[in-house]
This record gives C-alpha cells, sequence and structure tokens, in this order.
C-alpha cells in the first residue's frame, strides 16, 4: 500500500514537492502577447517521485515527469507526463515505492536491483528525429514528441557502451552528438565511456577510460579539438552505500583530476593534469580562443552542495552557491595547467546560451539567480534570471516577487540565420503565493524588462532540473 510522503524532507515539500496530477490544457490563458515568430515546444524534465520512497531521499533521485508547452500561432498548450520507465511501470502496479535513492540496494526492493531501470528524470534533447529523456545512470528512454507516450530505451542500434550522461553535447558543424557516462563499468567503478553519434545517430566512437576514483561526473565540455571530461571528489562508493551510508560523498582531500581527449585521437592521447578540490555542475559554454587555449565558463562550487561527508555529516554550514568562473587550459605546453577567473560575484546556476555558437567563441549567457541549491530555506525568496553580455562586462537581471522561482532559461533564436542574442528566453515562472506556474516569454537581450508574455497554468511545475526547445509544428 502506498505510503504518505514524508514531511521532513526540503525536497519533497513547497516547490520541490511532487505533483500527483497529469494533465493537458489545450490553450492556456495569456497575459501579453506571445511573439508571432516563436513556434515550437519546451520540454522540460524533472525529479517527480510516484511514490513515497524507501529510505533517506534525495532530489535528484525521483521519477521523471517532463512538461511540455508548444507554441504555435501566438497559443499555448500543455501536458506533463511521467516518464513510463520499467521502474515507474513496475511500482505503478505495485501501487507503492520499491526502490531507495540512487537505486541504493540497502533501501530497494531485490527486483528493482534486478529490473535496473532509469528514473529519466534531468534533460530531455532532441536529437536524429528522437526526443530522448536522460540521467546519468542508463540509456536515454525515447518517448513521443506530441504525447510524452513511452518508447522505450534508446540504444543508437545497440552501438550504445555503458551509461548515457544528462549533458551531451551536440557541434553544430558536424552535426555529431559526443557523451560520456560515468560508472561505465558498473555501479561506482571508476571508468566512464567516451562516446559520439554522428547525425544520423549512428555511435561513431565507443571507448572506456579509467579514472583515478569513482565520481558523480554530472557534466564536461567539448571544443573542436578536445574533450574535457572534469573528475571532481564527489565520490561514489559501494561499500558506503550497501552498509547505509551516503553513496556519494565529498572528499576534498581527493582533489580534483581533469582530463584532456582529443576528439580526432585516441584515448592512449589523454593528457592528465591536476585542480583544486571544486565541483562544477554546469559549464556555460566551451570553446578554443585564438591562441588555442581551451575557454570554458562554469558555474563553481567550493564546495560540492547537496551531498555530505562520506561520514554523513553536512559537508559545509550552510549551502554553498555556484558563481561564473571562466577557466583557462593550455594543452600546447609540457605541463598543463588551469587558471580561473571569476566573471560575477552573484550566486546563481542553469547556465544557457544561444547554442548555435557551441564550441564556439560567443557573447551572450544566461543564469538563474540565487543559491538553488540552498534546500534549508526551501527558496522562499526569489530566484531571477541575469543576462551576460560577456564582450562588455554587463549584465542585466530581472527578479520576480519573493516567493516566485525562475526556471532554467532556454533560448530560441528569432530565425536561424539571426545574429547572436537575438530571440527570446523562455522558461517556467513558479509562483509562490498561487502554488501554481506560468511560461514566461522574455525578450533574451533585455531581461530587465521582465516577461512580454506570461501563459498561465493553473496547476504547478515543481521544481525541476533541465529542457530544451524544439522548433516548429508538433506533426
Amino acid at each position: 500500500m502506498s505510503q504518505p510522503f514524508p514531511t521532513d524532507n526540503p525536497f519533497l515539500r513547497g516547490y520541490y514537492g511532487p505533483v500527483n496530477t497529469e494533465a493537458q490544457a489545450a490553450n492556456l490563458p495569456v497575459t501579453g502577447e506571445i511573439p508571432a515568430g516563436l513556434c515550437g515546444t519546451l520540454y522540460r524534465n524533472g525529479p517527480n517521485p510516484q511514490f513515497a520512497p524507501r529510505g533517506p531521499y534525495h532530489w535528484f533521485a525521483g521519477d521523471g515527469m517532463v512538461h511540455a508547452f508548444h507554441v504555435e500561432q501566438g497559443r499555448v498548450s500543455y501536458r506533463n507526463r511521467w516518464v513510463r520507465t520499467p521502474k515507474w511501470a513496475l511500482e505503478n502496479a505495485e501501487g507503492e515505492g520499491l526502490s531507495g535513492a540512487f537505486g541504493n540496494p540497502a533501501f530497494s526492493d531485490p527486483r528493482i536491483v534486478r529490473l535496473n531501470s532509469t528514473v529519466a528524470n534531468t534533460n530531455i534533447v532532441w536529437f536524429a528525429g528522437r526526443l530522448l529523456a536522460l540521467e546519468e545512470q542508463h540509456a536515454p528512454f525515447a518517448l513521443d514528441p506530441a504525447t510524452l507516450d513511452p518508447l522505450g530505451y534508446d540504444t543508437f542500434g545497440d552501438g550504445l557502451n555503458g551509461p548515457f550522461t544528462a549533458h551531451p553535447k551536440f557541434d553544430p558543424v558536424t552535426g555529431e552528438m559526443v557523451f560520456f557516462g560515468y560508472s561505465a563499468k558498473g555501479r561506482f567503478s571508476p571508468f566512464a565511456s567516451i562516446q559520439t553519434a554522428d547525425r544520423e545517430g549512428r555511435i561513431t566512437r565507443a571507448e572506456m577510460l579509467e579514472l583515478p576514483f569513482a565520481s558523480m561526473i554530472h557534466d564536461f565540455a567539448v571544443t573542436r579539438n578536445w574533450i574535457v571530461l572534469p573528475v571532481f571528489p564527489l565520490t561514489g562508493s559501494m561499500e558506503r552505500a550497501l552498509s547505509g551510508r551516503p553513496p556519494y560523498a565529498w572528499e576534498p582531500d581527493k582533489g580534483t583530476r581533469i582530463a584532456l581527449i582529443p576528439r580526432a585521437g585516441t584515448l592512449g592521447q589523454t593528457r592528465w593534469f591536476d585542480a583544486p578540490p571544486c565541483y562544477v555542475f554546469h559549464p556555460m559554454n566551451h570553446f578554443e580562443n585564438a591562441a588555442g587555449q581551451i575557454v570554458l565558463d562554469v558555474m563553481k562550487y567550493d564546495i560540492a552542495p547537496l551531498f555530505p561527508l562520506p561520514d554523513g555529516s553536512p559537508s559545509s554550514k550552510a549551502a554553498p552557491p555556484a558563481r561564473l568562473f571562466r577557466w583557462t587550459i593550455d594543452p600546447t605546453g609540457d605541463r598543463v595547467g588551469l587558471s580561473e577567473r571569476q566573471l560575477d560575484d552573484r550566486a546563481g546556476e542553469f547556465p544557457r546560451f544561444d547554442e548555435r555558437h557551441c564550441m564556439s567563441d560567443y557573447r551572450h549567457g544566461w543564469i538563474v539567480s540565487g543559491n538553488v541549491a540552498d534546500s534549508l530555506r526551501e527558496r522562499s525568496t526569489a530566484d531571477g534570471l541575469v543576462h551576460y553580455d560577456l564582450a562588455t562586462g554587463q549584465t542585466r537581471n530581472w527578479m520576480p516577487p519573493d516567493g516566485d522561482h525562475c526556471g532554467e532559461p532556454v533560448f530560441v533564436p528569432r530565425s536561424e540565420s539571426a545574429v547572436e542574442g537575438d530571440g527570446w528566453v523562455v522558461c517556467t515562472l513558479h509562483r509562490g503565493a498561487e502554488n501554481r506556474s506560468d511560461l514566461a516569454v522574455f525578450e533574451a537581450t533585455d531581461i530587465a524588462r521582465g516577461p512580454i508574455a506570461l501563459a498561465h497554468l493553473s496547476s504547478r511545475v515543481p521544481a525541476g532540473f533541465h529542457g530544451n526547445w524544439r522548433p516548429g509544428p508538433l506533426s
């Protein structure tokens, strides 16, 4: 029998709390005017547990739920659906939660352990004509782009080797998708798969890289010539998991190790170098400058948030914030090292940019402002948006009323030929006082103006992670 959700976990209440309803609406009420040229679908993914979890719950562990806002001819429609993975289906049939966080076998039903199923709760991308819901430990899970009905695991014609990151990179020049997967030889194993698929979805590279230790590697960077894989000291341990201690924990004494992997070479040409302990969930963009240096703009934490020390005690007294830094790496010398420069002192997360300029020098970027990892305050204050003009160093921001929260900003170009930054930013906007959400549309380089249009939901989109825009009609 289904059990009530615990009330003492901040990730199961308020803005983070799951919704238990799947809904659809054909024509949302709109305030303002939806731009005539805005046509496509914003898909957004995030954790939304179907049932109360077994054992300690973590924000990253809930079942995926996709929220789809389709915009066409000034109108906005909406639907949300759980990602009906084998795990979701088994628990739905049993009427109760059967899994511990991150599939921890210490708290999971043996049937769930044997199933080894994804939760598909972190990102959703459109690639090679397929809509793919992603997390970090399993193959992508394909969905029908119109109905969000399940189409099953996508293994790229059985070419996929190991797990699949939630953050693949798309080369706008070649059409390739470059991706990796950590724990690639089994849960908490110190290996990562390094893979590439061509624009048709065929695997063209699949290699296995041994790491210095097992680490949660959420994201990485790709340039024209390099794959940059950071191994931060957020370690994974089966021994800890089986003993009821944290499966993932912060171990700063291990430091950070960064691999430079040539895109056109082999893993045997990989160069490793040391960096201070820190954590990065998300880079903004990554490219090579005129001098051949690798440039990465990252949201850097001094201490990994949301995870404890190996003994279960807090890693810090307060939730550490992320701030925007520029990392520069020179791969040409005998000794590789990293230099950094802080670009902004405000806290933020979920960096995005005009992805037509991925792997190229760029000018415009956007983040959600605020300490989004601070669950203890349950984000009772507002989270806004910031626009960076990296050419001038200027920033512009918009803050909603207290208690409201902006989701990840996604850039949509005005046209495929529009200059960089010419377009709109779309995001979900949680209305705390009304306990519901809007779809917000902004002029991309005039964020401070506020939304030019709001499509109003009567329901709530919970705190989630990532999404992307698929242009054009659904048919």
